[in-house]
């Protein structure tokens, strides 16, 4: 067994599978609705009048009251984001912005609390091991971001705020939820604040067999930390810690999942994931400058054991990432208008080895720098430039040779919005962002040395109307990339890594909510993107693993009876499969519809609910790596009953 195999290449198990487990209108003025929306800008807690332009906010309500157990859940459920199911069984499902397919997460910056969990290998941030009580908000930024976060930020990043503080006193929660599949989950979390110092502390325990054979799961997970905070500071620290483990059920072809796709044709594989993470921060502020810096090390663990008909092969590495991000900001008001000023270095140290002897290596050092300014007007007039540059020097092995190099990249942005009239506001981005190939994709290359750097330039229109009670967003937006950083499967008969010909992403995003009658909501988010070759042999022909449509809406009751109720429904339209480059093959993976819902009565401190998922029993998949095969069958109908108590 050997990680040498690219991860994009299904047909292939090594790195592959043994990566999967964790790879795998009545207008308000636009002042008033600024002021009620609490998001994080330029990587500070932000001025309300500084909000990012464009941001989707999911709040703690609003996760609860839909039901979602785990972060993945929520961005999917209520962010409207498509997730591409999971191959080893967890929650963490393959979220994709803008239609990058399998590689979506490599183009997608994902931060809790500031720090970047993404790293340099294939897999996606493990989500599901926050506990989903600690999280008071989720941030979604579409588009171009590399300025503020780095290489991988083209299709936008997600930002997971956990809650800061506590009230005076003791306050938390105890939940048991269980439901078909053997599925249970039960959590706790206390919080306690005391003067400037206040503690909380998480913990989590969950599994289930899940809708197929050789399916189940089960992770513990545990956070906890302690801030102090008094004028101004802010000092604290962070530990997490979760153990994951599941069983690994493998793909099947079309004529199987047609007969049951419920079966595994991999009874004895398996794997697990143990992951540590801690970090120290602190914040300062000297009259209008504000410092604030993290310290994160994380140290992962995998192992995988898979049954090649002789007898099982397993394997392990081992990763550790230390990051440590210090900026500044400073706010000055000058005859009206106001300015904000970022500045921040980035430093990232990555290392893996593995249990056949082969190590990888790479030093990230960045620097960025970021003005915005809002001109005092009734046009509410923003402008904000920025650039960043970052060198990173790799070490990546294979099986075959070990590269060494220096690669670097330059990124900027210049976005800005007005108000033509109260309560409408247009807003412009451009840019460039950028991707570096990670370890995996170098360790099983196309080309002699390492491959190119990816880039992108990035445009985006949009107008946002309403006001608090009613708001619609729309955008249209463009990304041209060079050397797309991709697993060809059309190469050598085999498939590699390689830097693509040139490819474009391009659509319009919609979304929007109402809040009528008092207590009804209605929320709705629609992606339409066309995401195509623009150059060379594949030119015009569609990119794999991408649906053109994804249209997600929720329906929400909040009398003040104590009830509640919400319904979703979320389709997705047809999708080449994932080895479909000349777009040869005579079938798709088929469009889909789910369906959830859940009803909750509060009885004092209690909570009951009872949660329904894919309550249509749709039979259906999302991912699929071959022409009729390749397929990994999503979950069927699941229903569950949950109880919480609040004090």
């Amino acid at each position: 067994m050997t990680f040498a195999v690219p991860t994009s290449a299904p047909a292939i198990k090594p790195l592959v599978l043994a990566c999967a487990f964790s790879l795998f209108a009545n207008a308000a003025s636009a002042e008033q609705a600024v002021a009620t929306v609490n998001v994080t800008g330029a990587r500070f807690a932000s001025d309300a009048a500084l909000t990012p332009i464009g941001a989707t906010v999911i709040t703690a309500d609003d996760i609860r009251r839909a039901g979602a157990n785990d972060v993945n859940a929520a961005i999917r459920k209520i962010g409207g984001v498509f997730g591409r199911q999971s191959l080893d069984g967890s929650p963490d499902f393959g979220l994709d912005l803008r239609g990058f397919g399998s590689n979506s997460s490599q183009n997608m910056a994902i931060l809790v609390d500031g720090v970047r969990l993404n790293e340099n290998e294939l897999a996606g941030p493990i989500l599901s091991s926050i506990p989903v009580d600690t999280v008071e908000r989720i941030e979604i930024t579409r588009g171009g971001s590399s300025v503020l976060y780095g290489e991988g930020a083209t299709g936008g990043v997600i930002n997971i705020i956990t809650k800061r503080g506590a009230d005076a006193g003791y306050h938390g929660s105890l939940s048991l939820e269980g439901g078909r599949f053997d599925q249970y989950d039960a959590r706790a979390s206390v919080r306690h604040g005391e003067g400037p110092l206040s503690f909380d502390l998480a913990a989590d325990k969950q599994g289930t067999d899940n809708y197929r054979d050789n399916n189940a799961f089960r992770q513990k997970s545990i956070s906890g930390g302690f801030q102090w905070a008094v004028d101004g500071s802010r000092v604290g620290m962070r530990v997490e810690s979760a153990r994951q483990h599941g069983r690994l059920p493998g793909s099947l072809t079309q004529a199987e999942f047609d007969a049951n796709p419920r079966q595994t044709n991999t009874p004895n594989d398996f794997g697990s994931l143990d992951s540590d993470r801690i970090t120290l921060f602190g914040e300062h502020r000297i009259g209008s400058v504000e410092l604030a810096a993290e310290l994160s090390h994380r140290e992962r663990e995998v192992q995988s054991a898979y049954d090649f008909g002789s007898g099982l092969s397993e394997s392990t590495y081992h990763s550790r990432q230390t990051q440590f991000s210090p900026r500044l900001r400073q706010i000055s008001r000058r005859d009206g208008m106001l300015n904000e000023f970022v500045a921040g270095v980035d430093l990232t140290r990555w290392e893996r080895s593995t249990s056949f002897g082969s190590e990888s290596s790479q030093d990230a050092k960045a620097i960025y720098l970021r003005d915005e300014m809002r001109f005092a007007s009734v046009y509410n007039a923003r402008l904000a430039v920025g650039a960043r540059h970052e060198r990173f020097d790799k070490e990546d092995a294979s099986a075959f040779a070990t590269e060494k190099g220096e690669q670097s990249q330059n990124g900027w942005s210049v976005e800005g919005s007005i108000d033509p009239v109260a309560g409408i506001t247009v807003h412009a981005k451009a840019g460039e962002s950028y991707r570096i190939p990670n370890a995996d994709e170098n360790g099983y290359r196309s080309s002699e040395g390492l491959l190119d750097v990816q880039t992108s330039r990035d445009l985006e229109l949009g107008v946002t109307a309403g006001s608090d009670a009613r708001r619609i967003s729309a955008r249209v937006f463009r990304h041209r990339l060079t050397n797309e950083i991709f697993f060809d499967p059309t190469i050598d008969g085999f498939g590699a890594n390689t830097n693509l010909d040139p490819t474009r992403r391009q659509g319009a995003e919609v979304e929007g909510y109402l809040t009528f009658a008092s207590d009804w909501r209605i929320t709705g988010q629609l992606q339409h993107v066309k995401a195509k070759f623009t150059d060379g042999p594949n030119a015009g022909r569609e990119m794999v693993l991408v649906p053109k449509n994804v249209v997600t809406a929720r329906l929400a009751w909040m009398p003040s009876t104590g009830q509640t109720a919400d319904i979703g429904a979320q389709y997705v339209s047809s999708q080449r499969y994932g080895n479909d480059f000349g777009n040869t093959c005579n079938a798709r993976i088929p469009s889909y519809t789910t369906i959830d819902a859940r009803f909750a009565q509060k009885v004092g401190n209690w909570e009951f609910a009872v949660n329904g998922l894919n309550l249509a029993d749709r039979q259906y998949y999302s991912n699929a790596f071959s022409c009729r095969g390749g397929i990994y069958p999503s979950d069927g109908r699941q229903l569950k009953l949950s109880a919480r108590y609040d004090f």
